[in-house]
């Protein structure tokens, strides 16, 4: 058996679509513009590079892009002001500020800045304290969780009952995947450099969700006959025999467990294109929040 391959390109390209009627609706019944604030402090370039695609993506669906640039001197207090004008800024529905910020800079206080109705990042602690709550919802669920459970939804009819494993417990990914699959009522095993007999545990894994950051970890004996594997790892390789000197791989050895899983996301074109994806829906449901 050989996976089918998720494809996040696919399904992100479908969803944009999606969001793209629904602004342009808003727009047409005389409601304003939706507006997504981003906020980049310093110069590091992958971030550069995210806040350009973030700007792209945007422009792809219609939504009005605020961008806010300021130099890594900027202090804790400035930024704050900045944060507290765009949430009194009716233009802006949205607020993002990308991290990470430059060291001297607190990002807990920076997120607790953030209005809780325009924190489309998820980050803000009563988003995340609601996603971690029974019977509560979170306002907003951060981008990359909400992508990796819209493609498992996509992939299976439920996820109720099924044992999940979460490989990695960070707080922008692995925890809040978790409580997400736990909402959906699957079994859920968070596992981390300190659990013990790790294949055996991922062995038992109907659903399998990777996002630990290490280079092809997961290895095909590994992972059970028929699970599905979301692989949110995105790690350079060096090879020469590429124009940019490297490639990319994900936590999953690729070749080894699409022969053996049921349904498998590449890197890239899985959980990348669905992160700016979900964070597009983020905004366009706090437009309709703030239109109430």
């Amino acid at each position: 058996m050989v996976a089918r391959i998720i494809d996040g390109k696919e399904i992100s390209k479908r969803i944009r679509g999606e969001i793209s009627e629904e602004v342009e609706a808003i727009v047409k019944s005389g409601k304003p513009r939706p507006g997504l604030a981003v906020v980049l402090v310093g110069e590091n370039p992958a971030s550069q590079v995210y806040v350009r695609m973030k700007k792209k993506a945007c422009e792809e669906v219609g939504i009005k892009s605020f961008g806010y640039e300021l130099p890594e001197t900027t202090s804790q207090e400035e930024l704050e002001a900045l944060v507290n004008e765009l949430n009194n800024n009716p233009e802006i529905n949205g607020i993002l500020v990308q991290l990470p910020l430059p060291k001297g800079l607190d990002e807990e206080r920076v997120l607790k800045t953030i209005s809780v109705e325009k924190d489309v990042d998820g980050f803000h602690p009563l988003n995340i304290g609601r996603l971690a709550q029974k019977g509560r919802d979170p306002l907003f669920v951060s981008a990359t969780p909400a992508g990796v459970l819209h493609l498992l939804k996509e992939n299976l009819d439920t996820l109720e009952g099924k044992n999940a494993v979460v490989l990695g417990r960070s707080n922008i990914v692995g925890m809040p995947v978790a409580l997400l699959l736990v909402k959906e009522n699957a079994t859920v095993t968070i596992c981390h450099s300190r659990t013990k007999d790790l294949p055996d545990i991922i062995r038992k894994a109907d659903v399998l969700v990777a996002a630990v950051g290490r280079t092809e970890m997961v290895k095909g004996d590994w992972v059970k006959q028929g699970a599905v594997v979301i692989d949110v790892g995105t790690n350079r390789v060096d090879d020469p025999t590429k124009k940019r000197g490297y490639r990319l791989a994900g936590d999953v050895d690729f070749e080894e467990v699409k022969m053996v899983a049921s349904a498998i996301t590449p890197v890239p074109g899985g959980v990348g294109p669905m992160t700016i994806t979900m964070l597009l829906k983020n905004s366009l449901i706090a437009a309709k929040m703030a239109n109430r």
